[in-house]
């Protein structure tokens, strides 16, 4: 998440109106993205957990490249209990933060094996205990690999979207979440963040999102704000509200 504060703040207005349709919001995301849903390639809620724990300032897309021989090698906590650390270190290499990612994954391992009987925990308590599981890991494992609703996951992309939405003010992920937690209904919290990844990936990127594609044009606060005064030229609204 960025470290600054925003450039620029909606409206108390806004915030409320984009609350008040927040029912519709999640509708149209839905419409829009039908199969929405975790992009980490994984056969089990321990190779889950690695995999998240490799995403972190590296791409799905990468991830995915990686894991195959990984979890070939290592596929579950015992094995991977046992990997030579600078083995595992050149096997995700290309993720980045390799060494440190390496040195969790292997500890995260040696816990579950040690603690857990060599099964991930389903609970965000145990989950927390674990080397390189915080909230948003945790999240991640409980509703992908257990349908468990503890907490919403957010990353860089969920809370600037958030954000644009009027959903929070927050720039820390652990206020960001509090807030998308009181104003979401719980059993919509998994849901959620997939729907919202897939909104960023399409069209709301950063710095400049392509509002002219995106379905909630109508409606977002940010775009009524801030993009169509800054650059109505490129920011026109699409001639057809088509969802597919």
């Amino acid at each position: 998440m960025a470290k600054a504060k925003q450039s620029y703040k909606l409206t108390k207005k806004s915030r409320l109106e984009a609350r008040k349709r927040l029912k519709q919001t999640l509708q149209t995301l839905r419409e829009r993205y039908p199969n929405a849903h975790c992009e980490l390639d994984h056969s089990s809620p321990f190779q889950l957990l690695v995999a998240t724990i490799l995403s972190a300032q590296c791409t799905d897309k990468r991830v995915n490249m990686v894991t195959p021989a990984l979890f070939a090698r290592f596929p579950d906590a015992e094995k991977m209990a046992k990997a030579d650390l600078q083995e595992l270190e050149t096997m995700i290499r290309s993720t980045g933060f390799y060494r440190n990612k390496a040195k969790n994954i292997k500890a995260a391992a040696n816990r579950i094996v040690a603690e857990f009987g060599g099964e991930v925990p389903d609970t965000m308590r145990d989950l927390l205990t674990i080397p390189g599981a915080a909230r948003k890991t945790a999240n991640v494992v409980l509703w992908n690999a257990f349908g468990k609703n503890e907490g919403v996951v957010v990353d860089t992309q969920v809370g600037r979207i958030a954000f644009r939405l009027g959903w929070t003010e927050e720039i820390l992920p652990v206020k960001i979440e509090k807030d998308l937690m009181e104003i979401i209904p719980r059993n919509e919290w998994g849901e959620l963040s997939h729907l919202l990844i897939f909104l960023g990936r399409d069209v709301c990127k950063a710095p400049k999102p392509i509002c002219g594609r995106c379905s909630l044009i109508k409606t977002c606060p940010w775009y009524k704000e801030v993009v169509s005064k800054e650059a109505p030229s490129k920011a026109k609204a699409p001639k057809t509200h088509s969802l597919t």
